[in-house]
């Protein structure tokens, strides 16, 4: 019975207990600076604890519930980039911003309870597999686009100067109100030398955001007061405590960011699960790992956490670190846990500086260097559709930037399928005697054909059928007014579309109306029962017997 309920944690063994615990523990230093940098970020000032909650939150609960046994889950940046879209959102309709007034608090939780509902769904539908279609091309823009965003917001708290809302009006800010804190600078490069400069045989032990925020916040201490700079500031004691998100008359605006944090989080997560996949050996459960992740967003918006996602820094290093089961990321969050018990006084003091530094590295790392590179010299379309989806994320809406690039990338990719199928359509059309195409008949076919003398038109299709091939088989109309019987093979057809179908029986029709025979040859049992609730007739086994149909009809 044991045995029975421990199988229902996806991946769950003891066999590896040692590694496990050093994976979650090392997860945990990483995750710490992370969760309380991408909690100011998302929620502005007295922010960073709240994603501290959502760290252990989300981190314990989609360990245990998810598909991805090696997967550590926390706040990433997608994730608090859309936070704070959300904020600015309420902000805009009059919903004051300051946490500190307590009524933006409940309705941003709310929206996150609502994403995590609306994963759960996503996954009880088996929606999984479909979310990791999306096109490299959308995800690297998106990612890439997360990444300048977050670089953006930082810029302000860098440079020690107060900024709000999204990337314009951050950085119109920062522009029009230029007045850097030298102290909040100097916080800031010396976090920045140590994220960028710390030496690989170092950051394996001790991670760079860790060994910035141990060494710049007491250096800070010492060199410029507490005044001088803004920090983090006064921070709850205890473990968090339940509190009911608030809909009332916003609730329009909470769905459609719980949407959104949805969607993102769903594709942040998947994405991360392949990374696990690759570097573990395993394969993860789509489905399962998006219900995992709603279930603790939904929670963690219970508990005034920030939501969450699989995160590829921290799930790499715990499978590096030796994590290989959900028993990793429950260990991380448990560590979180009791740092957020313990250490509260001292995260107090962390100034605000440090962490934009911190983000401005994540922002950098997330940005896909690589792909930017080299799109132009893969595709020209690619590098379009990549950059497209870059600009509209910065500068437009997130959710719009990714189905908008799916559906230009999608057009894109049957327009070559198509291309494809057109091409198969005039190679296989022996229209004539001189057509080398006849010779790829079987001598016998080949005989019957020729018996023919011409009257008959032999119109041969291949690969499946979408929408798209529909224009080619129209366009080819004309053909049928030149032959005294049709033979449509479709006997390589595995699949016919809607579209497709629907051009075979205007075709047919066309073939009737200039008093012509027409028939159809070689259709597999599910192409037969398609055409047949079509009202096509006229069909026939194989092309070899509609031939000899053709050639008796010849002969009446």
């Amino acid at each position: 019975m044991r045995r029975k309920y421990l199988n229902l944690i996806n991946g769950f063994h003891l066999k590896n207990l040692r590694g496990d615990i050093l994976g979650g523990i090392t997860a945990a230093v990483v995750a710490l600076p992370l969760a309380l940098a991408f909690g100011n970020a998302a929620l502005g000032p007295g922010g960073a604890i709240y994603g501290l909650y959502g760290a252990v939150v989300v981190g314990f609960l989609a360990a245990l519930f998810g598909g991805t046994p090696a997967q550590v889950s926390g706040p990433t940046g997608p994730m608090s980039v859309t936070v704070a879209g959300v904020v600015a959102g309420l902000a805009a309709v009059g919903v004051p911003r300051d946490l500190s007034a307590g009524e933006i608090l409940p309705l941003v939780m709310a929206a996150v309870v609502i994403g995590g509902l609306l994963q759960i769904a996503f996954g009880l539908l088996k929606l999984g597999k479909y979310i990791t279609l999306v096109p490299y091309s959308v995800v690297s823009g998106f990612m890439s686009g997360i990444g300048v965003i977050i670089i953006a917001l930082q810029i302000g708290p860098l440079l020690g100067i107060p900024t709000r809302g999204g990337v314009i009006e951050s950085l119109t800010t920062v522009t029009s109100n230029f007045t850097p804190n030298g102290a909040a600078i100097g916080v800031a490069v010396m976090t920045l030398g140590i994220v960028f400069l710390t030496p690989r045989k170092i950051s394996q032990w001790v991670p760079s955001p860790l060994l910035a925020l141990i060494i710049v916040t007491p250096l800070s201490i010492i060199l410029f007061g507490d005044g001088a700079i803004d920090r983090i500031g006064e921070i709850p004691k205890g473990v968090p405590s339940l509190s009911l998100p608030s809909f009332n008359q916003y609730f329009p605006i909470i769905f459609k960011a719980g949407l959104v944090l949805a969607v993102l989080g769903a594709i942040d997560s998947l994405l991360t699960s392949l990374v696990a996949d690759n570097i573990s050996q395993t394969k993860h459960n789509s489905d399962r790992e998006l219900i995992g992740q709603g279930i603790g967003n939904a929670i963690a918006g219970l508990f005034s956490g920030l939501p969450g996602a699989g995160a590829t820094m921290r799930t790499v290093i715990n499978v590096k670190s030796g994590g290989s089961t959900p028993i990793s990321g429950m260990v991380h969050s448990v560590v979180l846990l009791i740092v957020l018990v313990g250490a509260g006084p001292l995260a107090e003091k962390i100034p605000t500086a440090l962490l934009a530094g911190i983000l401005i590295k994540v922002g950098l790392d997330i940005i896909d260097w690589g792909f930017l590179r080299r799109a132009h010299k893969l595709s020209l379309k690619t590098a379009a559709v990549m950059y497209g989806v870059l600009l509209m994320t910065v500068f437009w809406d997130l959710i719009w930037a990714v189905l908008v690039g799916v559906f230009i990338a999608n057009m894109l990719t049957i327009d070559s399928i198509t291309e494809t199928q057109l091409e198969g359509m005039d190679a296989d059309n022996p229209v004539n005697d001189r057509d080398e195409t006849i010779n790829l008949l079987p001598q016998d076919e080949k005989e019957l054909l020729d018996k023919c003398s011409g009257d008959v038109m032999l119109f041969r299709l291949r690969g499946p059928l979408s929408f798209g091939a529909a224009k080619g088989i129209s366009e080819r109309m004309m053909l049928v007014r030149n032959y005294k019987i049709l033979i449509l093979d479709i006997t390589d057809v595995p699949r016919l579309g809607v579209t497709a179908t629907l051009a075979i029986e205007d075709m047919m029709q066309e073939a009737k109306n200039n008093s012509r025979k027409a028939f159809v040859a070689g259709a597999n049992q599910k192409v037969r029962e398609r055409l047949t609730k079509f009202g096509v007739d006229g069909i026939i086994e194989s092309r070899k017997e509609a031939l000899q149909v053709a050639i008796n009809e010849l002969n009446k």
